[in-house]
């Protein structure tokens, strides 16, 4: 463990940082400009890995194990998203035929 400690301790924060923050960048853009449910899905994942990344990094830094236990929990909320947001996916393709979200406004009718 104190080997790992010391590798990601050679790489500086600010990169952790910046790195954290395009990934982010690309979930955010995703969710922002696709249309495709499973798109969305798999951008809003890139975000929470993202965040899961710069928790680490500050935990490590830190010598703090609080972050780790955050990423502990992020990660059992995403399971948890996707299985709940799969369902909802082969739902709306059954109900319409589409993965496409703008298809959804027939949904409320």
């Amino acid at each position: 463990m104190e080997q790992l400690t010391q590798t990601i301790q050679t790489v500086p924060l600010n990169a952790y940082i910046t790195l954290s923050a395009v990934i982010f960048s690309i979930g955010v853009i995703g969710v922002l400009l696709r249309r495709n449910a499973i798109v969305i899905f798999m951008s809003v994942e890139l975000m929470l890995n993202a965040v899961n990344l710069l928790l680490t990094a500050f935990s490590v830094y830190l010598g703090d194990a609080s972050g780790q236990v955050f990423v502990f929990f992020i990660m059992a909320l995403a399971a948890a998203e996707v299985a709940i947001g799969l369902a909802i996916i082969v739902m709306i393709y059954r109900n319409t035929n589409s993965i496409d979200i703008k298809v959804l406004n027939r949904l409320k009718w």
